[in-house]
């Protein structure tokens, strides 16, 4: 009953800088479950911080026109692509969940487990997939979060390219560095779009996203870079831009708007090499993919960089 409550009450004021609670309320559990209103991370977080009013960055004109002026924003996520959803899907499991033996490709900067995968689990572009092949786990009893990159089945466990392991009552980040189950050795859960934060009218944080052509460089909390070029107009991974002040979302959708709000108060994130100005979100049914493609009419001259501090040049 008091979860009940609670939800009821953030969702009747569900506006910019409504948080969640960091409290001990459990989760439900099962594919996309509902992880409102527990904060991923402490409110110090990187990634639960607001930027509004942080300065822009010397480089941010060459940046952002390296990337795409002219170029729209991509929700790389829905309802219906090719025949179902797509993006990045999660699930929840509990704390008995049964823990299984993964190995890994580049074990000397991957966790080692074991991870609670529960059977079939959800994977990123299905069990057929050819892609990322991401799995994200959530152990909401003990609030740990567990990914894996390039994952597939391996006789009584798994194997993946990378995993990483959070601890999300704490802000810890991967050592200097090290990958993760993401290029920039971010973890992908926190940054994702998700439909039980837009349902209820608030993004308490930033939004993984990914660009074409990234720097040999990388600033916190990021830890990680994927690029050969040191050129000073691209993005090194970690690198944070906003949606500026002016832009006028009031003809947005409802739950564009969360989305776009969510993109002026926290920003998004640079996690990955892809395609340029692509948004990272669930692969979830409940999607309305009329509203959320609304967001493609916003260009990258909309954005600017927040300035950039501690950048590591490795």
């Amino acid at each position: 009953m008091r979860r009940i409550l609670f939800l009821l009450a953030l969702a009747a004021c569900a506006e910019p800088g409504t948080e969640p609670t960091t409290g001990d309320i459990v989760p439900g559990l099962g594919l996309n479950a509902s992880l409102v209103p527990r904060l991923i991370f402490k409110p110090t977080s990187p990634w639960n911080q607001p930027v509004e009013g942080l300065p822009v960055d010397p480089r941010s004109a060459d940046i952002i026109n390296f990337i795409g002026l002219d170029k729209g924003l991509h929700p790389d996520f829905g309802a219906n692509w090719n025949g179902g959803p797509f993006g990045i899907p999660y699930v929840v499991v509990s704390g008995t969940q049964a823990r299984v033996p993964v190995t890994f490709d580049y074990d000397d900067e991957s966790d080692s487990g074991p991870y609670p995968i529960p059977p079939d689990p959800p994977i990123e572009g299905g069990a057929s997939s050819t892609g990322d092949r991401h799995i994200l786990i959530v152990d909401a009893d003990n609030w740990i979060l567990y990914e894996l990159f390039a994952a597939y089945p391996n006789g009584n466990g798994w194997r993946a390219g990378s995993g990483a392991i959070w601890n999300l009552n704490q802000n810890a980040t991967r050592p200097a560095g090290w990958t993760s189950a993401d290029a920039a050795g971010l973890p992908i859960l926190p940054g994702l779009v998700r439909w039980d934060e837009v349902e209820l009218g608030n993004i308490p944080h930033a939004i993984r996203f990914t660009v074409r052509r990234t720097r040999r460089a990388y600033l916190s909390p990021a830890s990680h870079w994927a690029s050969s070029d040191t050129a000073s107009n691209l993005a090194p991974m970690g690198m944070r831009v906003r949606l500026k002040a002016s832009f006028d979302i009031s003809s947005y959708p409802p739950r564009a708007q969360v989305v776009l709000r969510a993109l002026k108060r926290y920003g998004m994130i640079v996690a990955d090499n892809g395609s340029d100005w692509y948004i990272s979100g669930t692969a979830d049914a409940r999607w309305n993919d009329t509203e959320i493609n609304t967001l493609k009419n916003v260009k990258g001259r909309d954005f600017e960089v927040i300035q950039m501090t501690g950048i590591v040049k490795p």
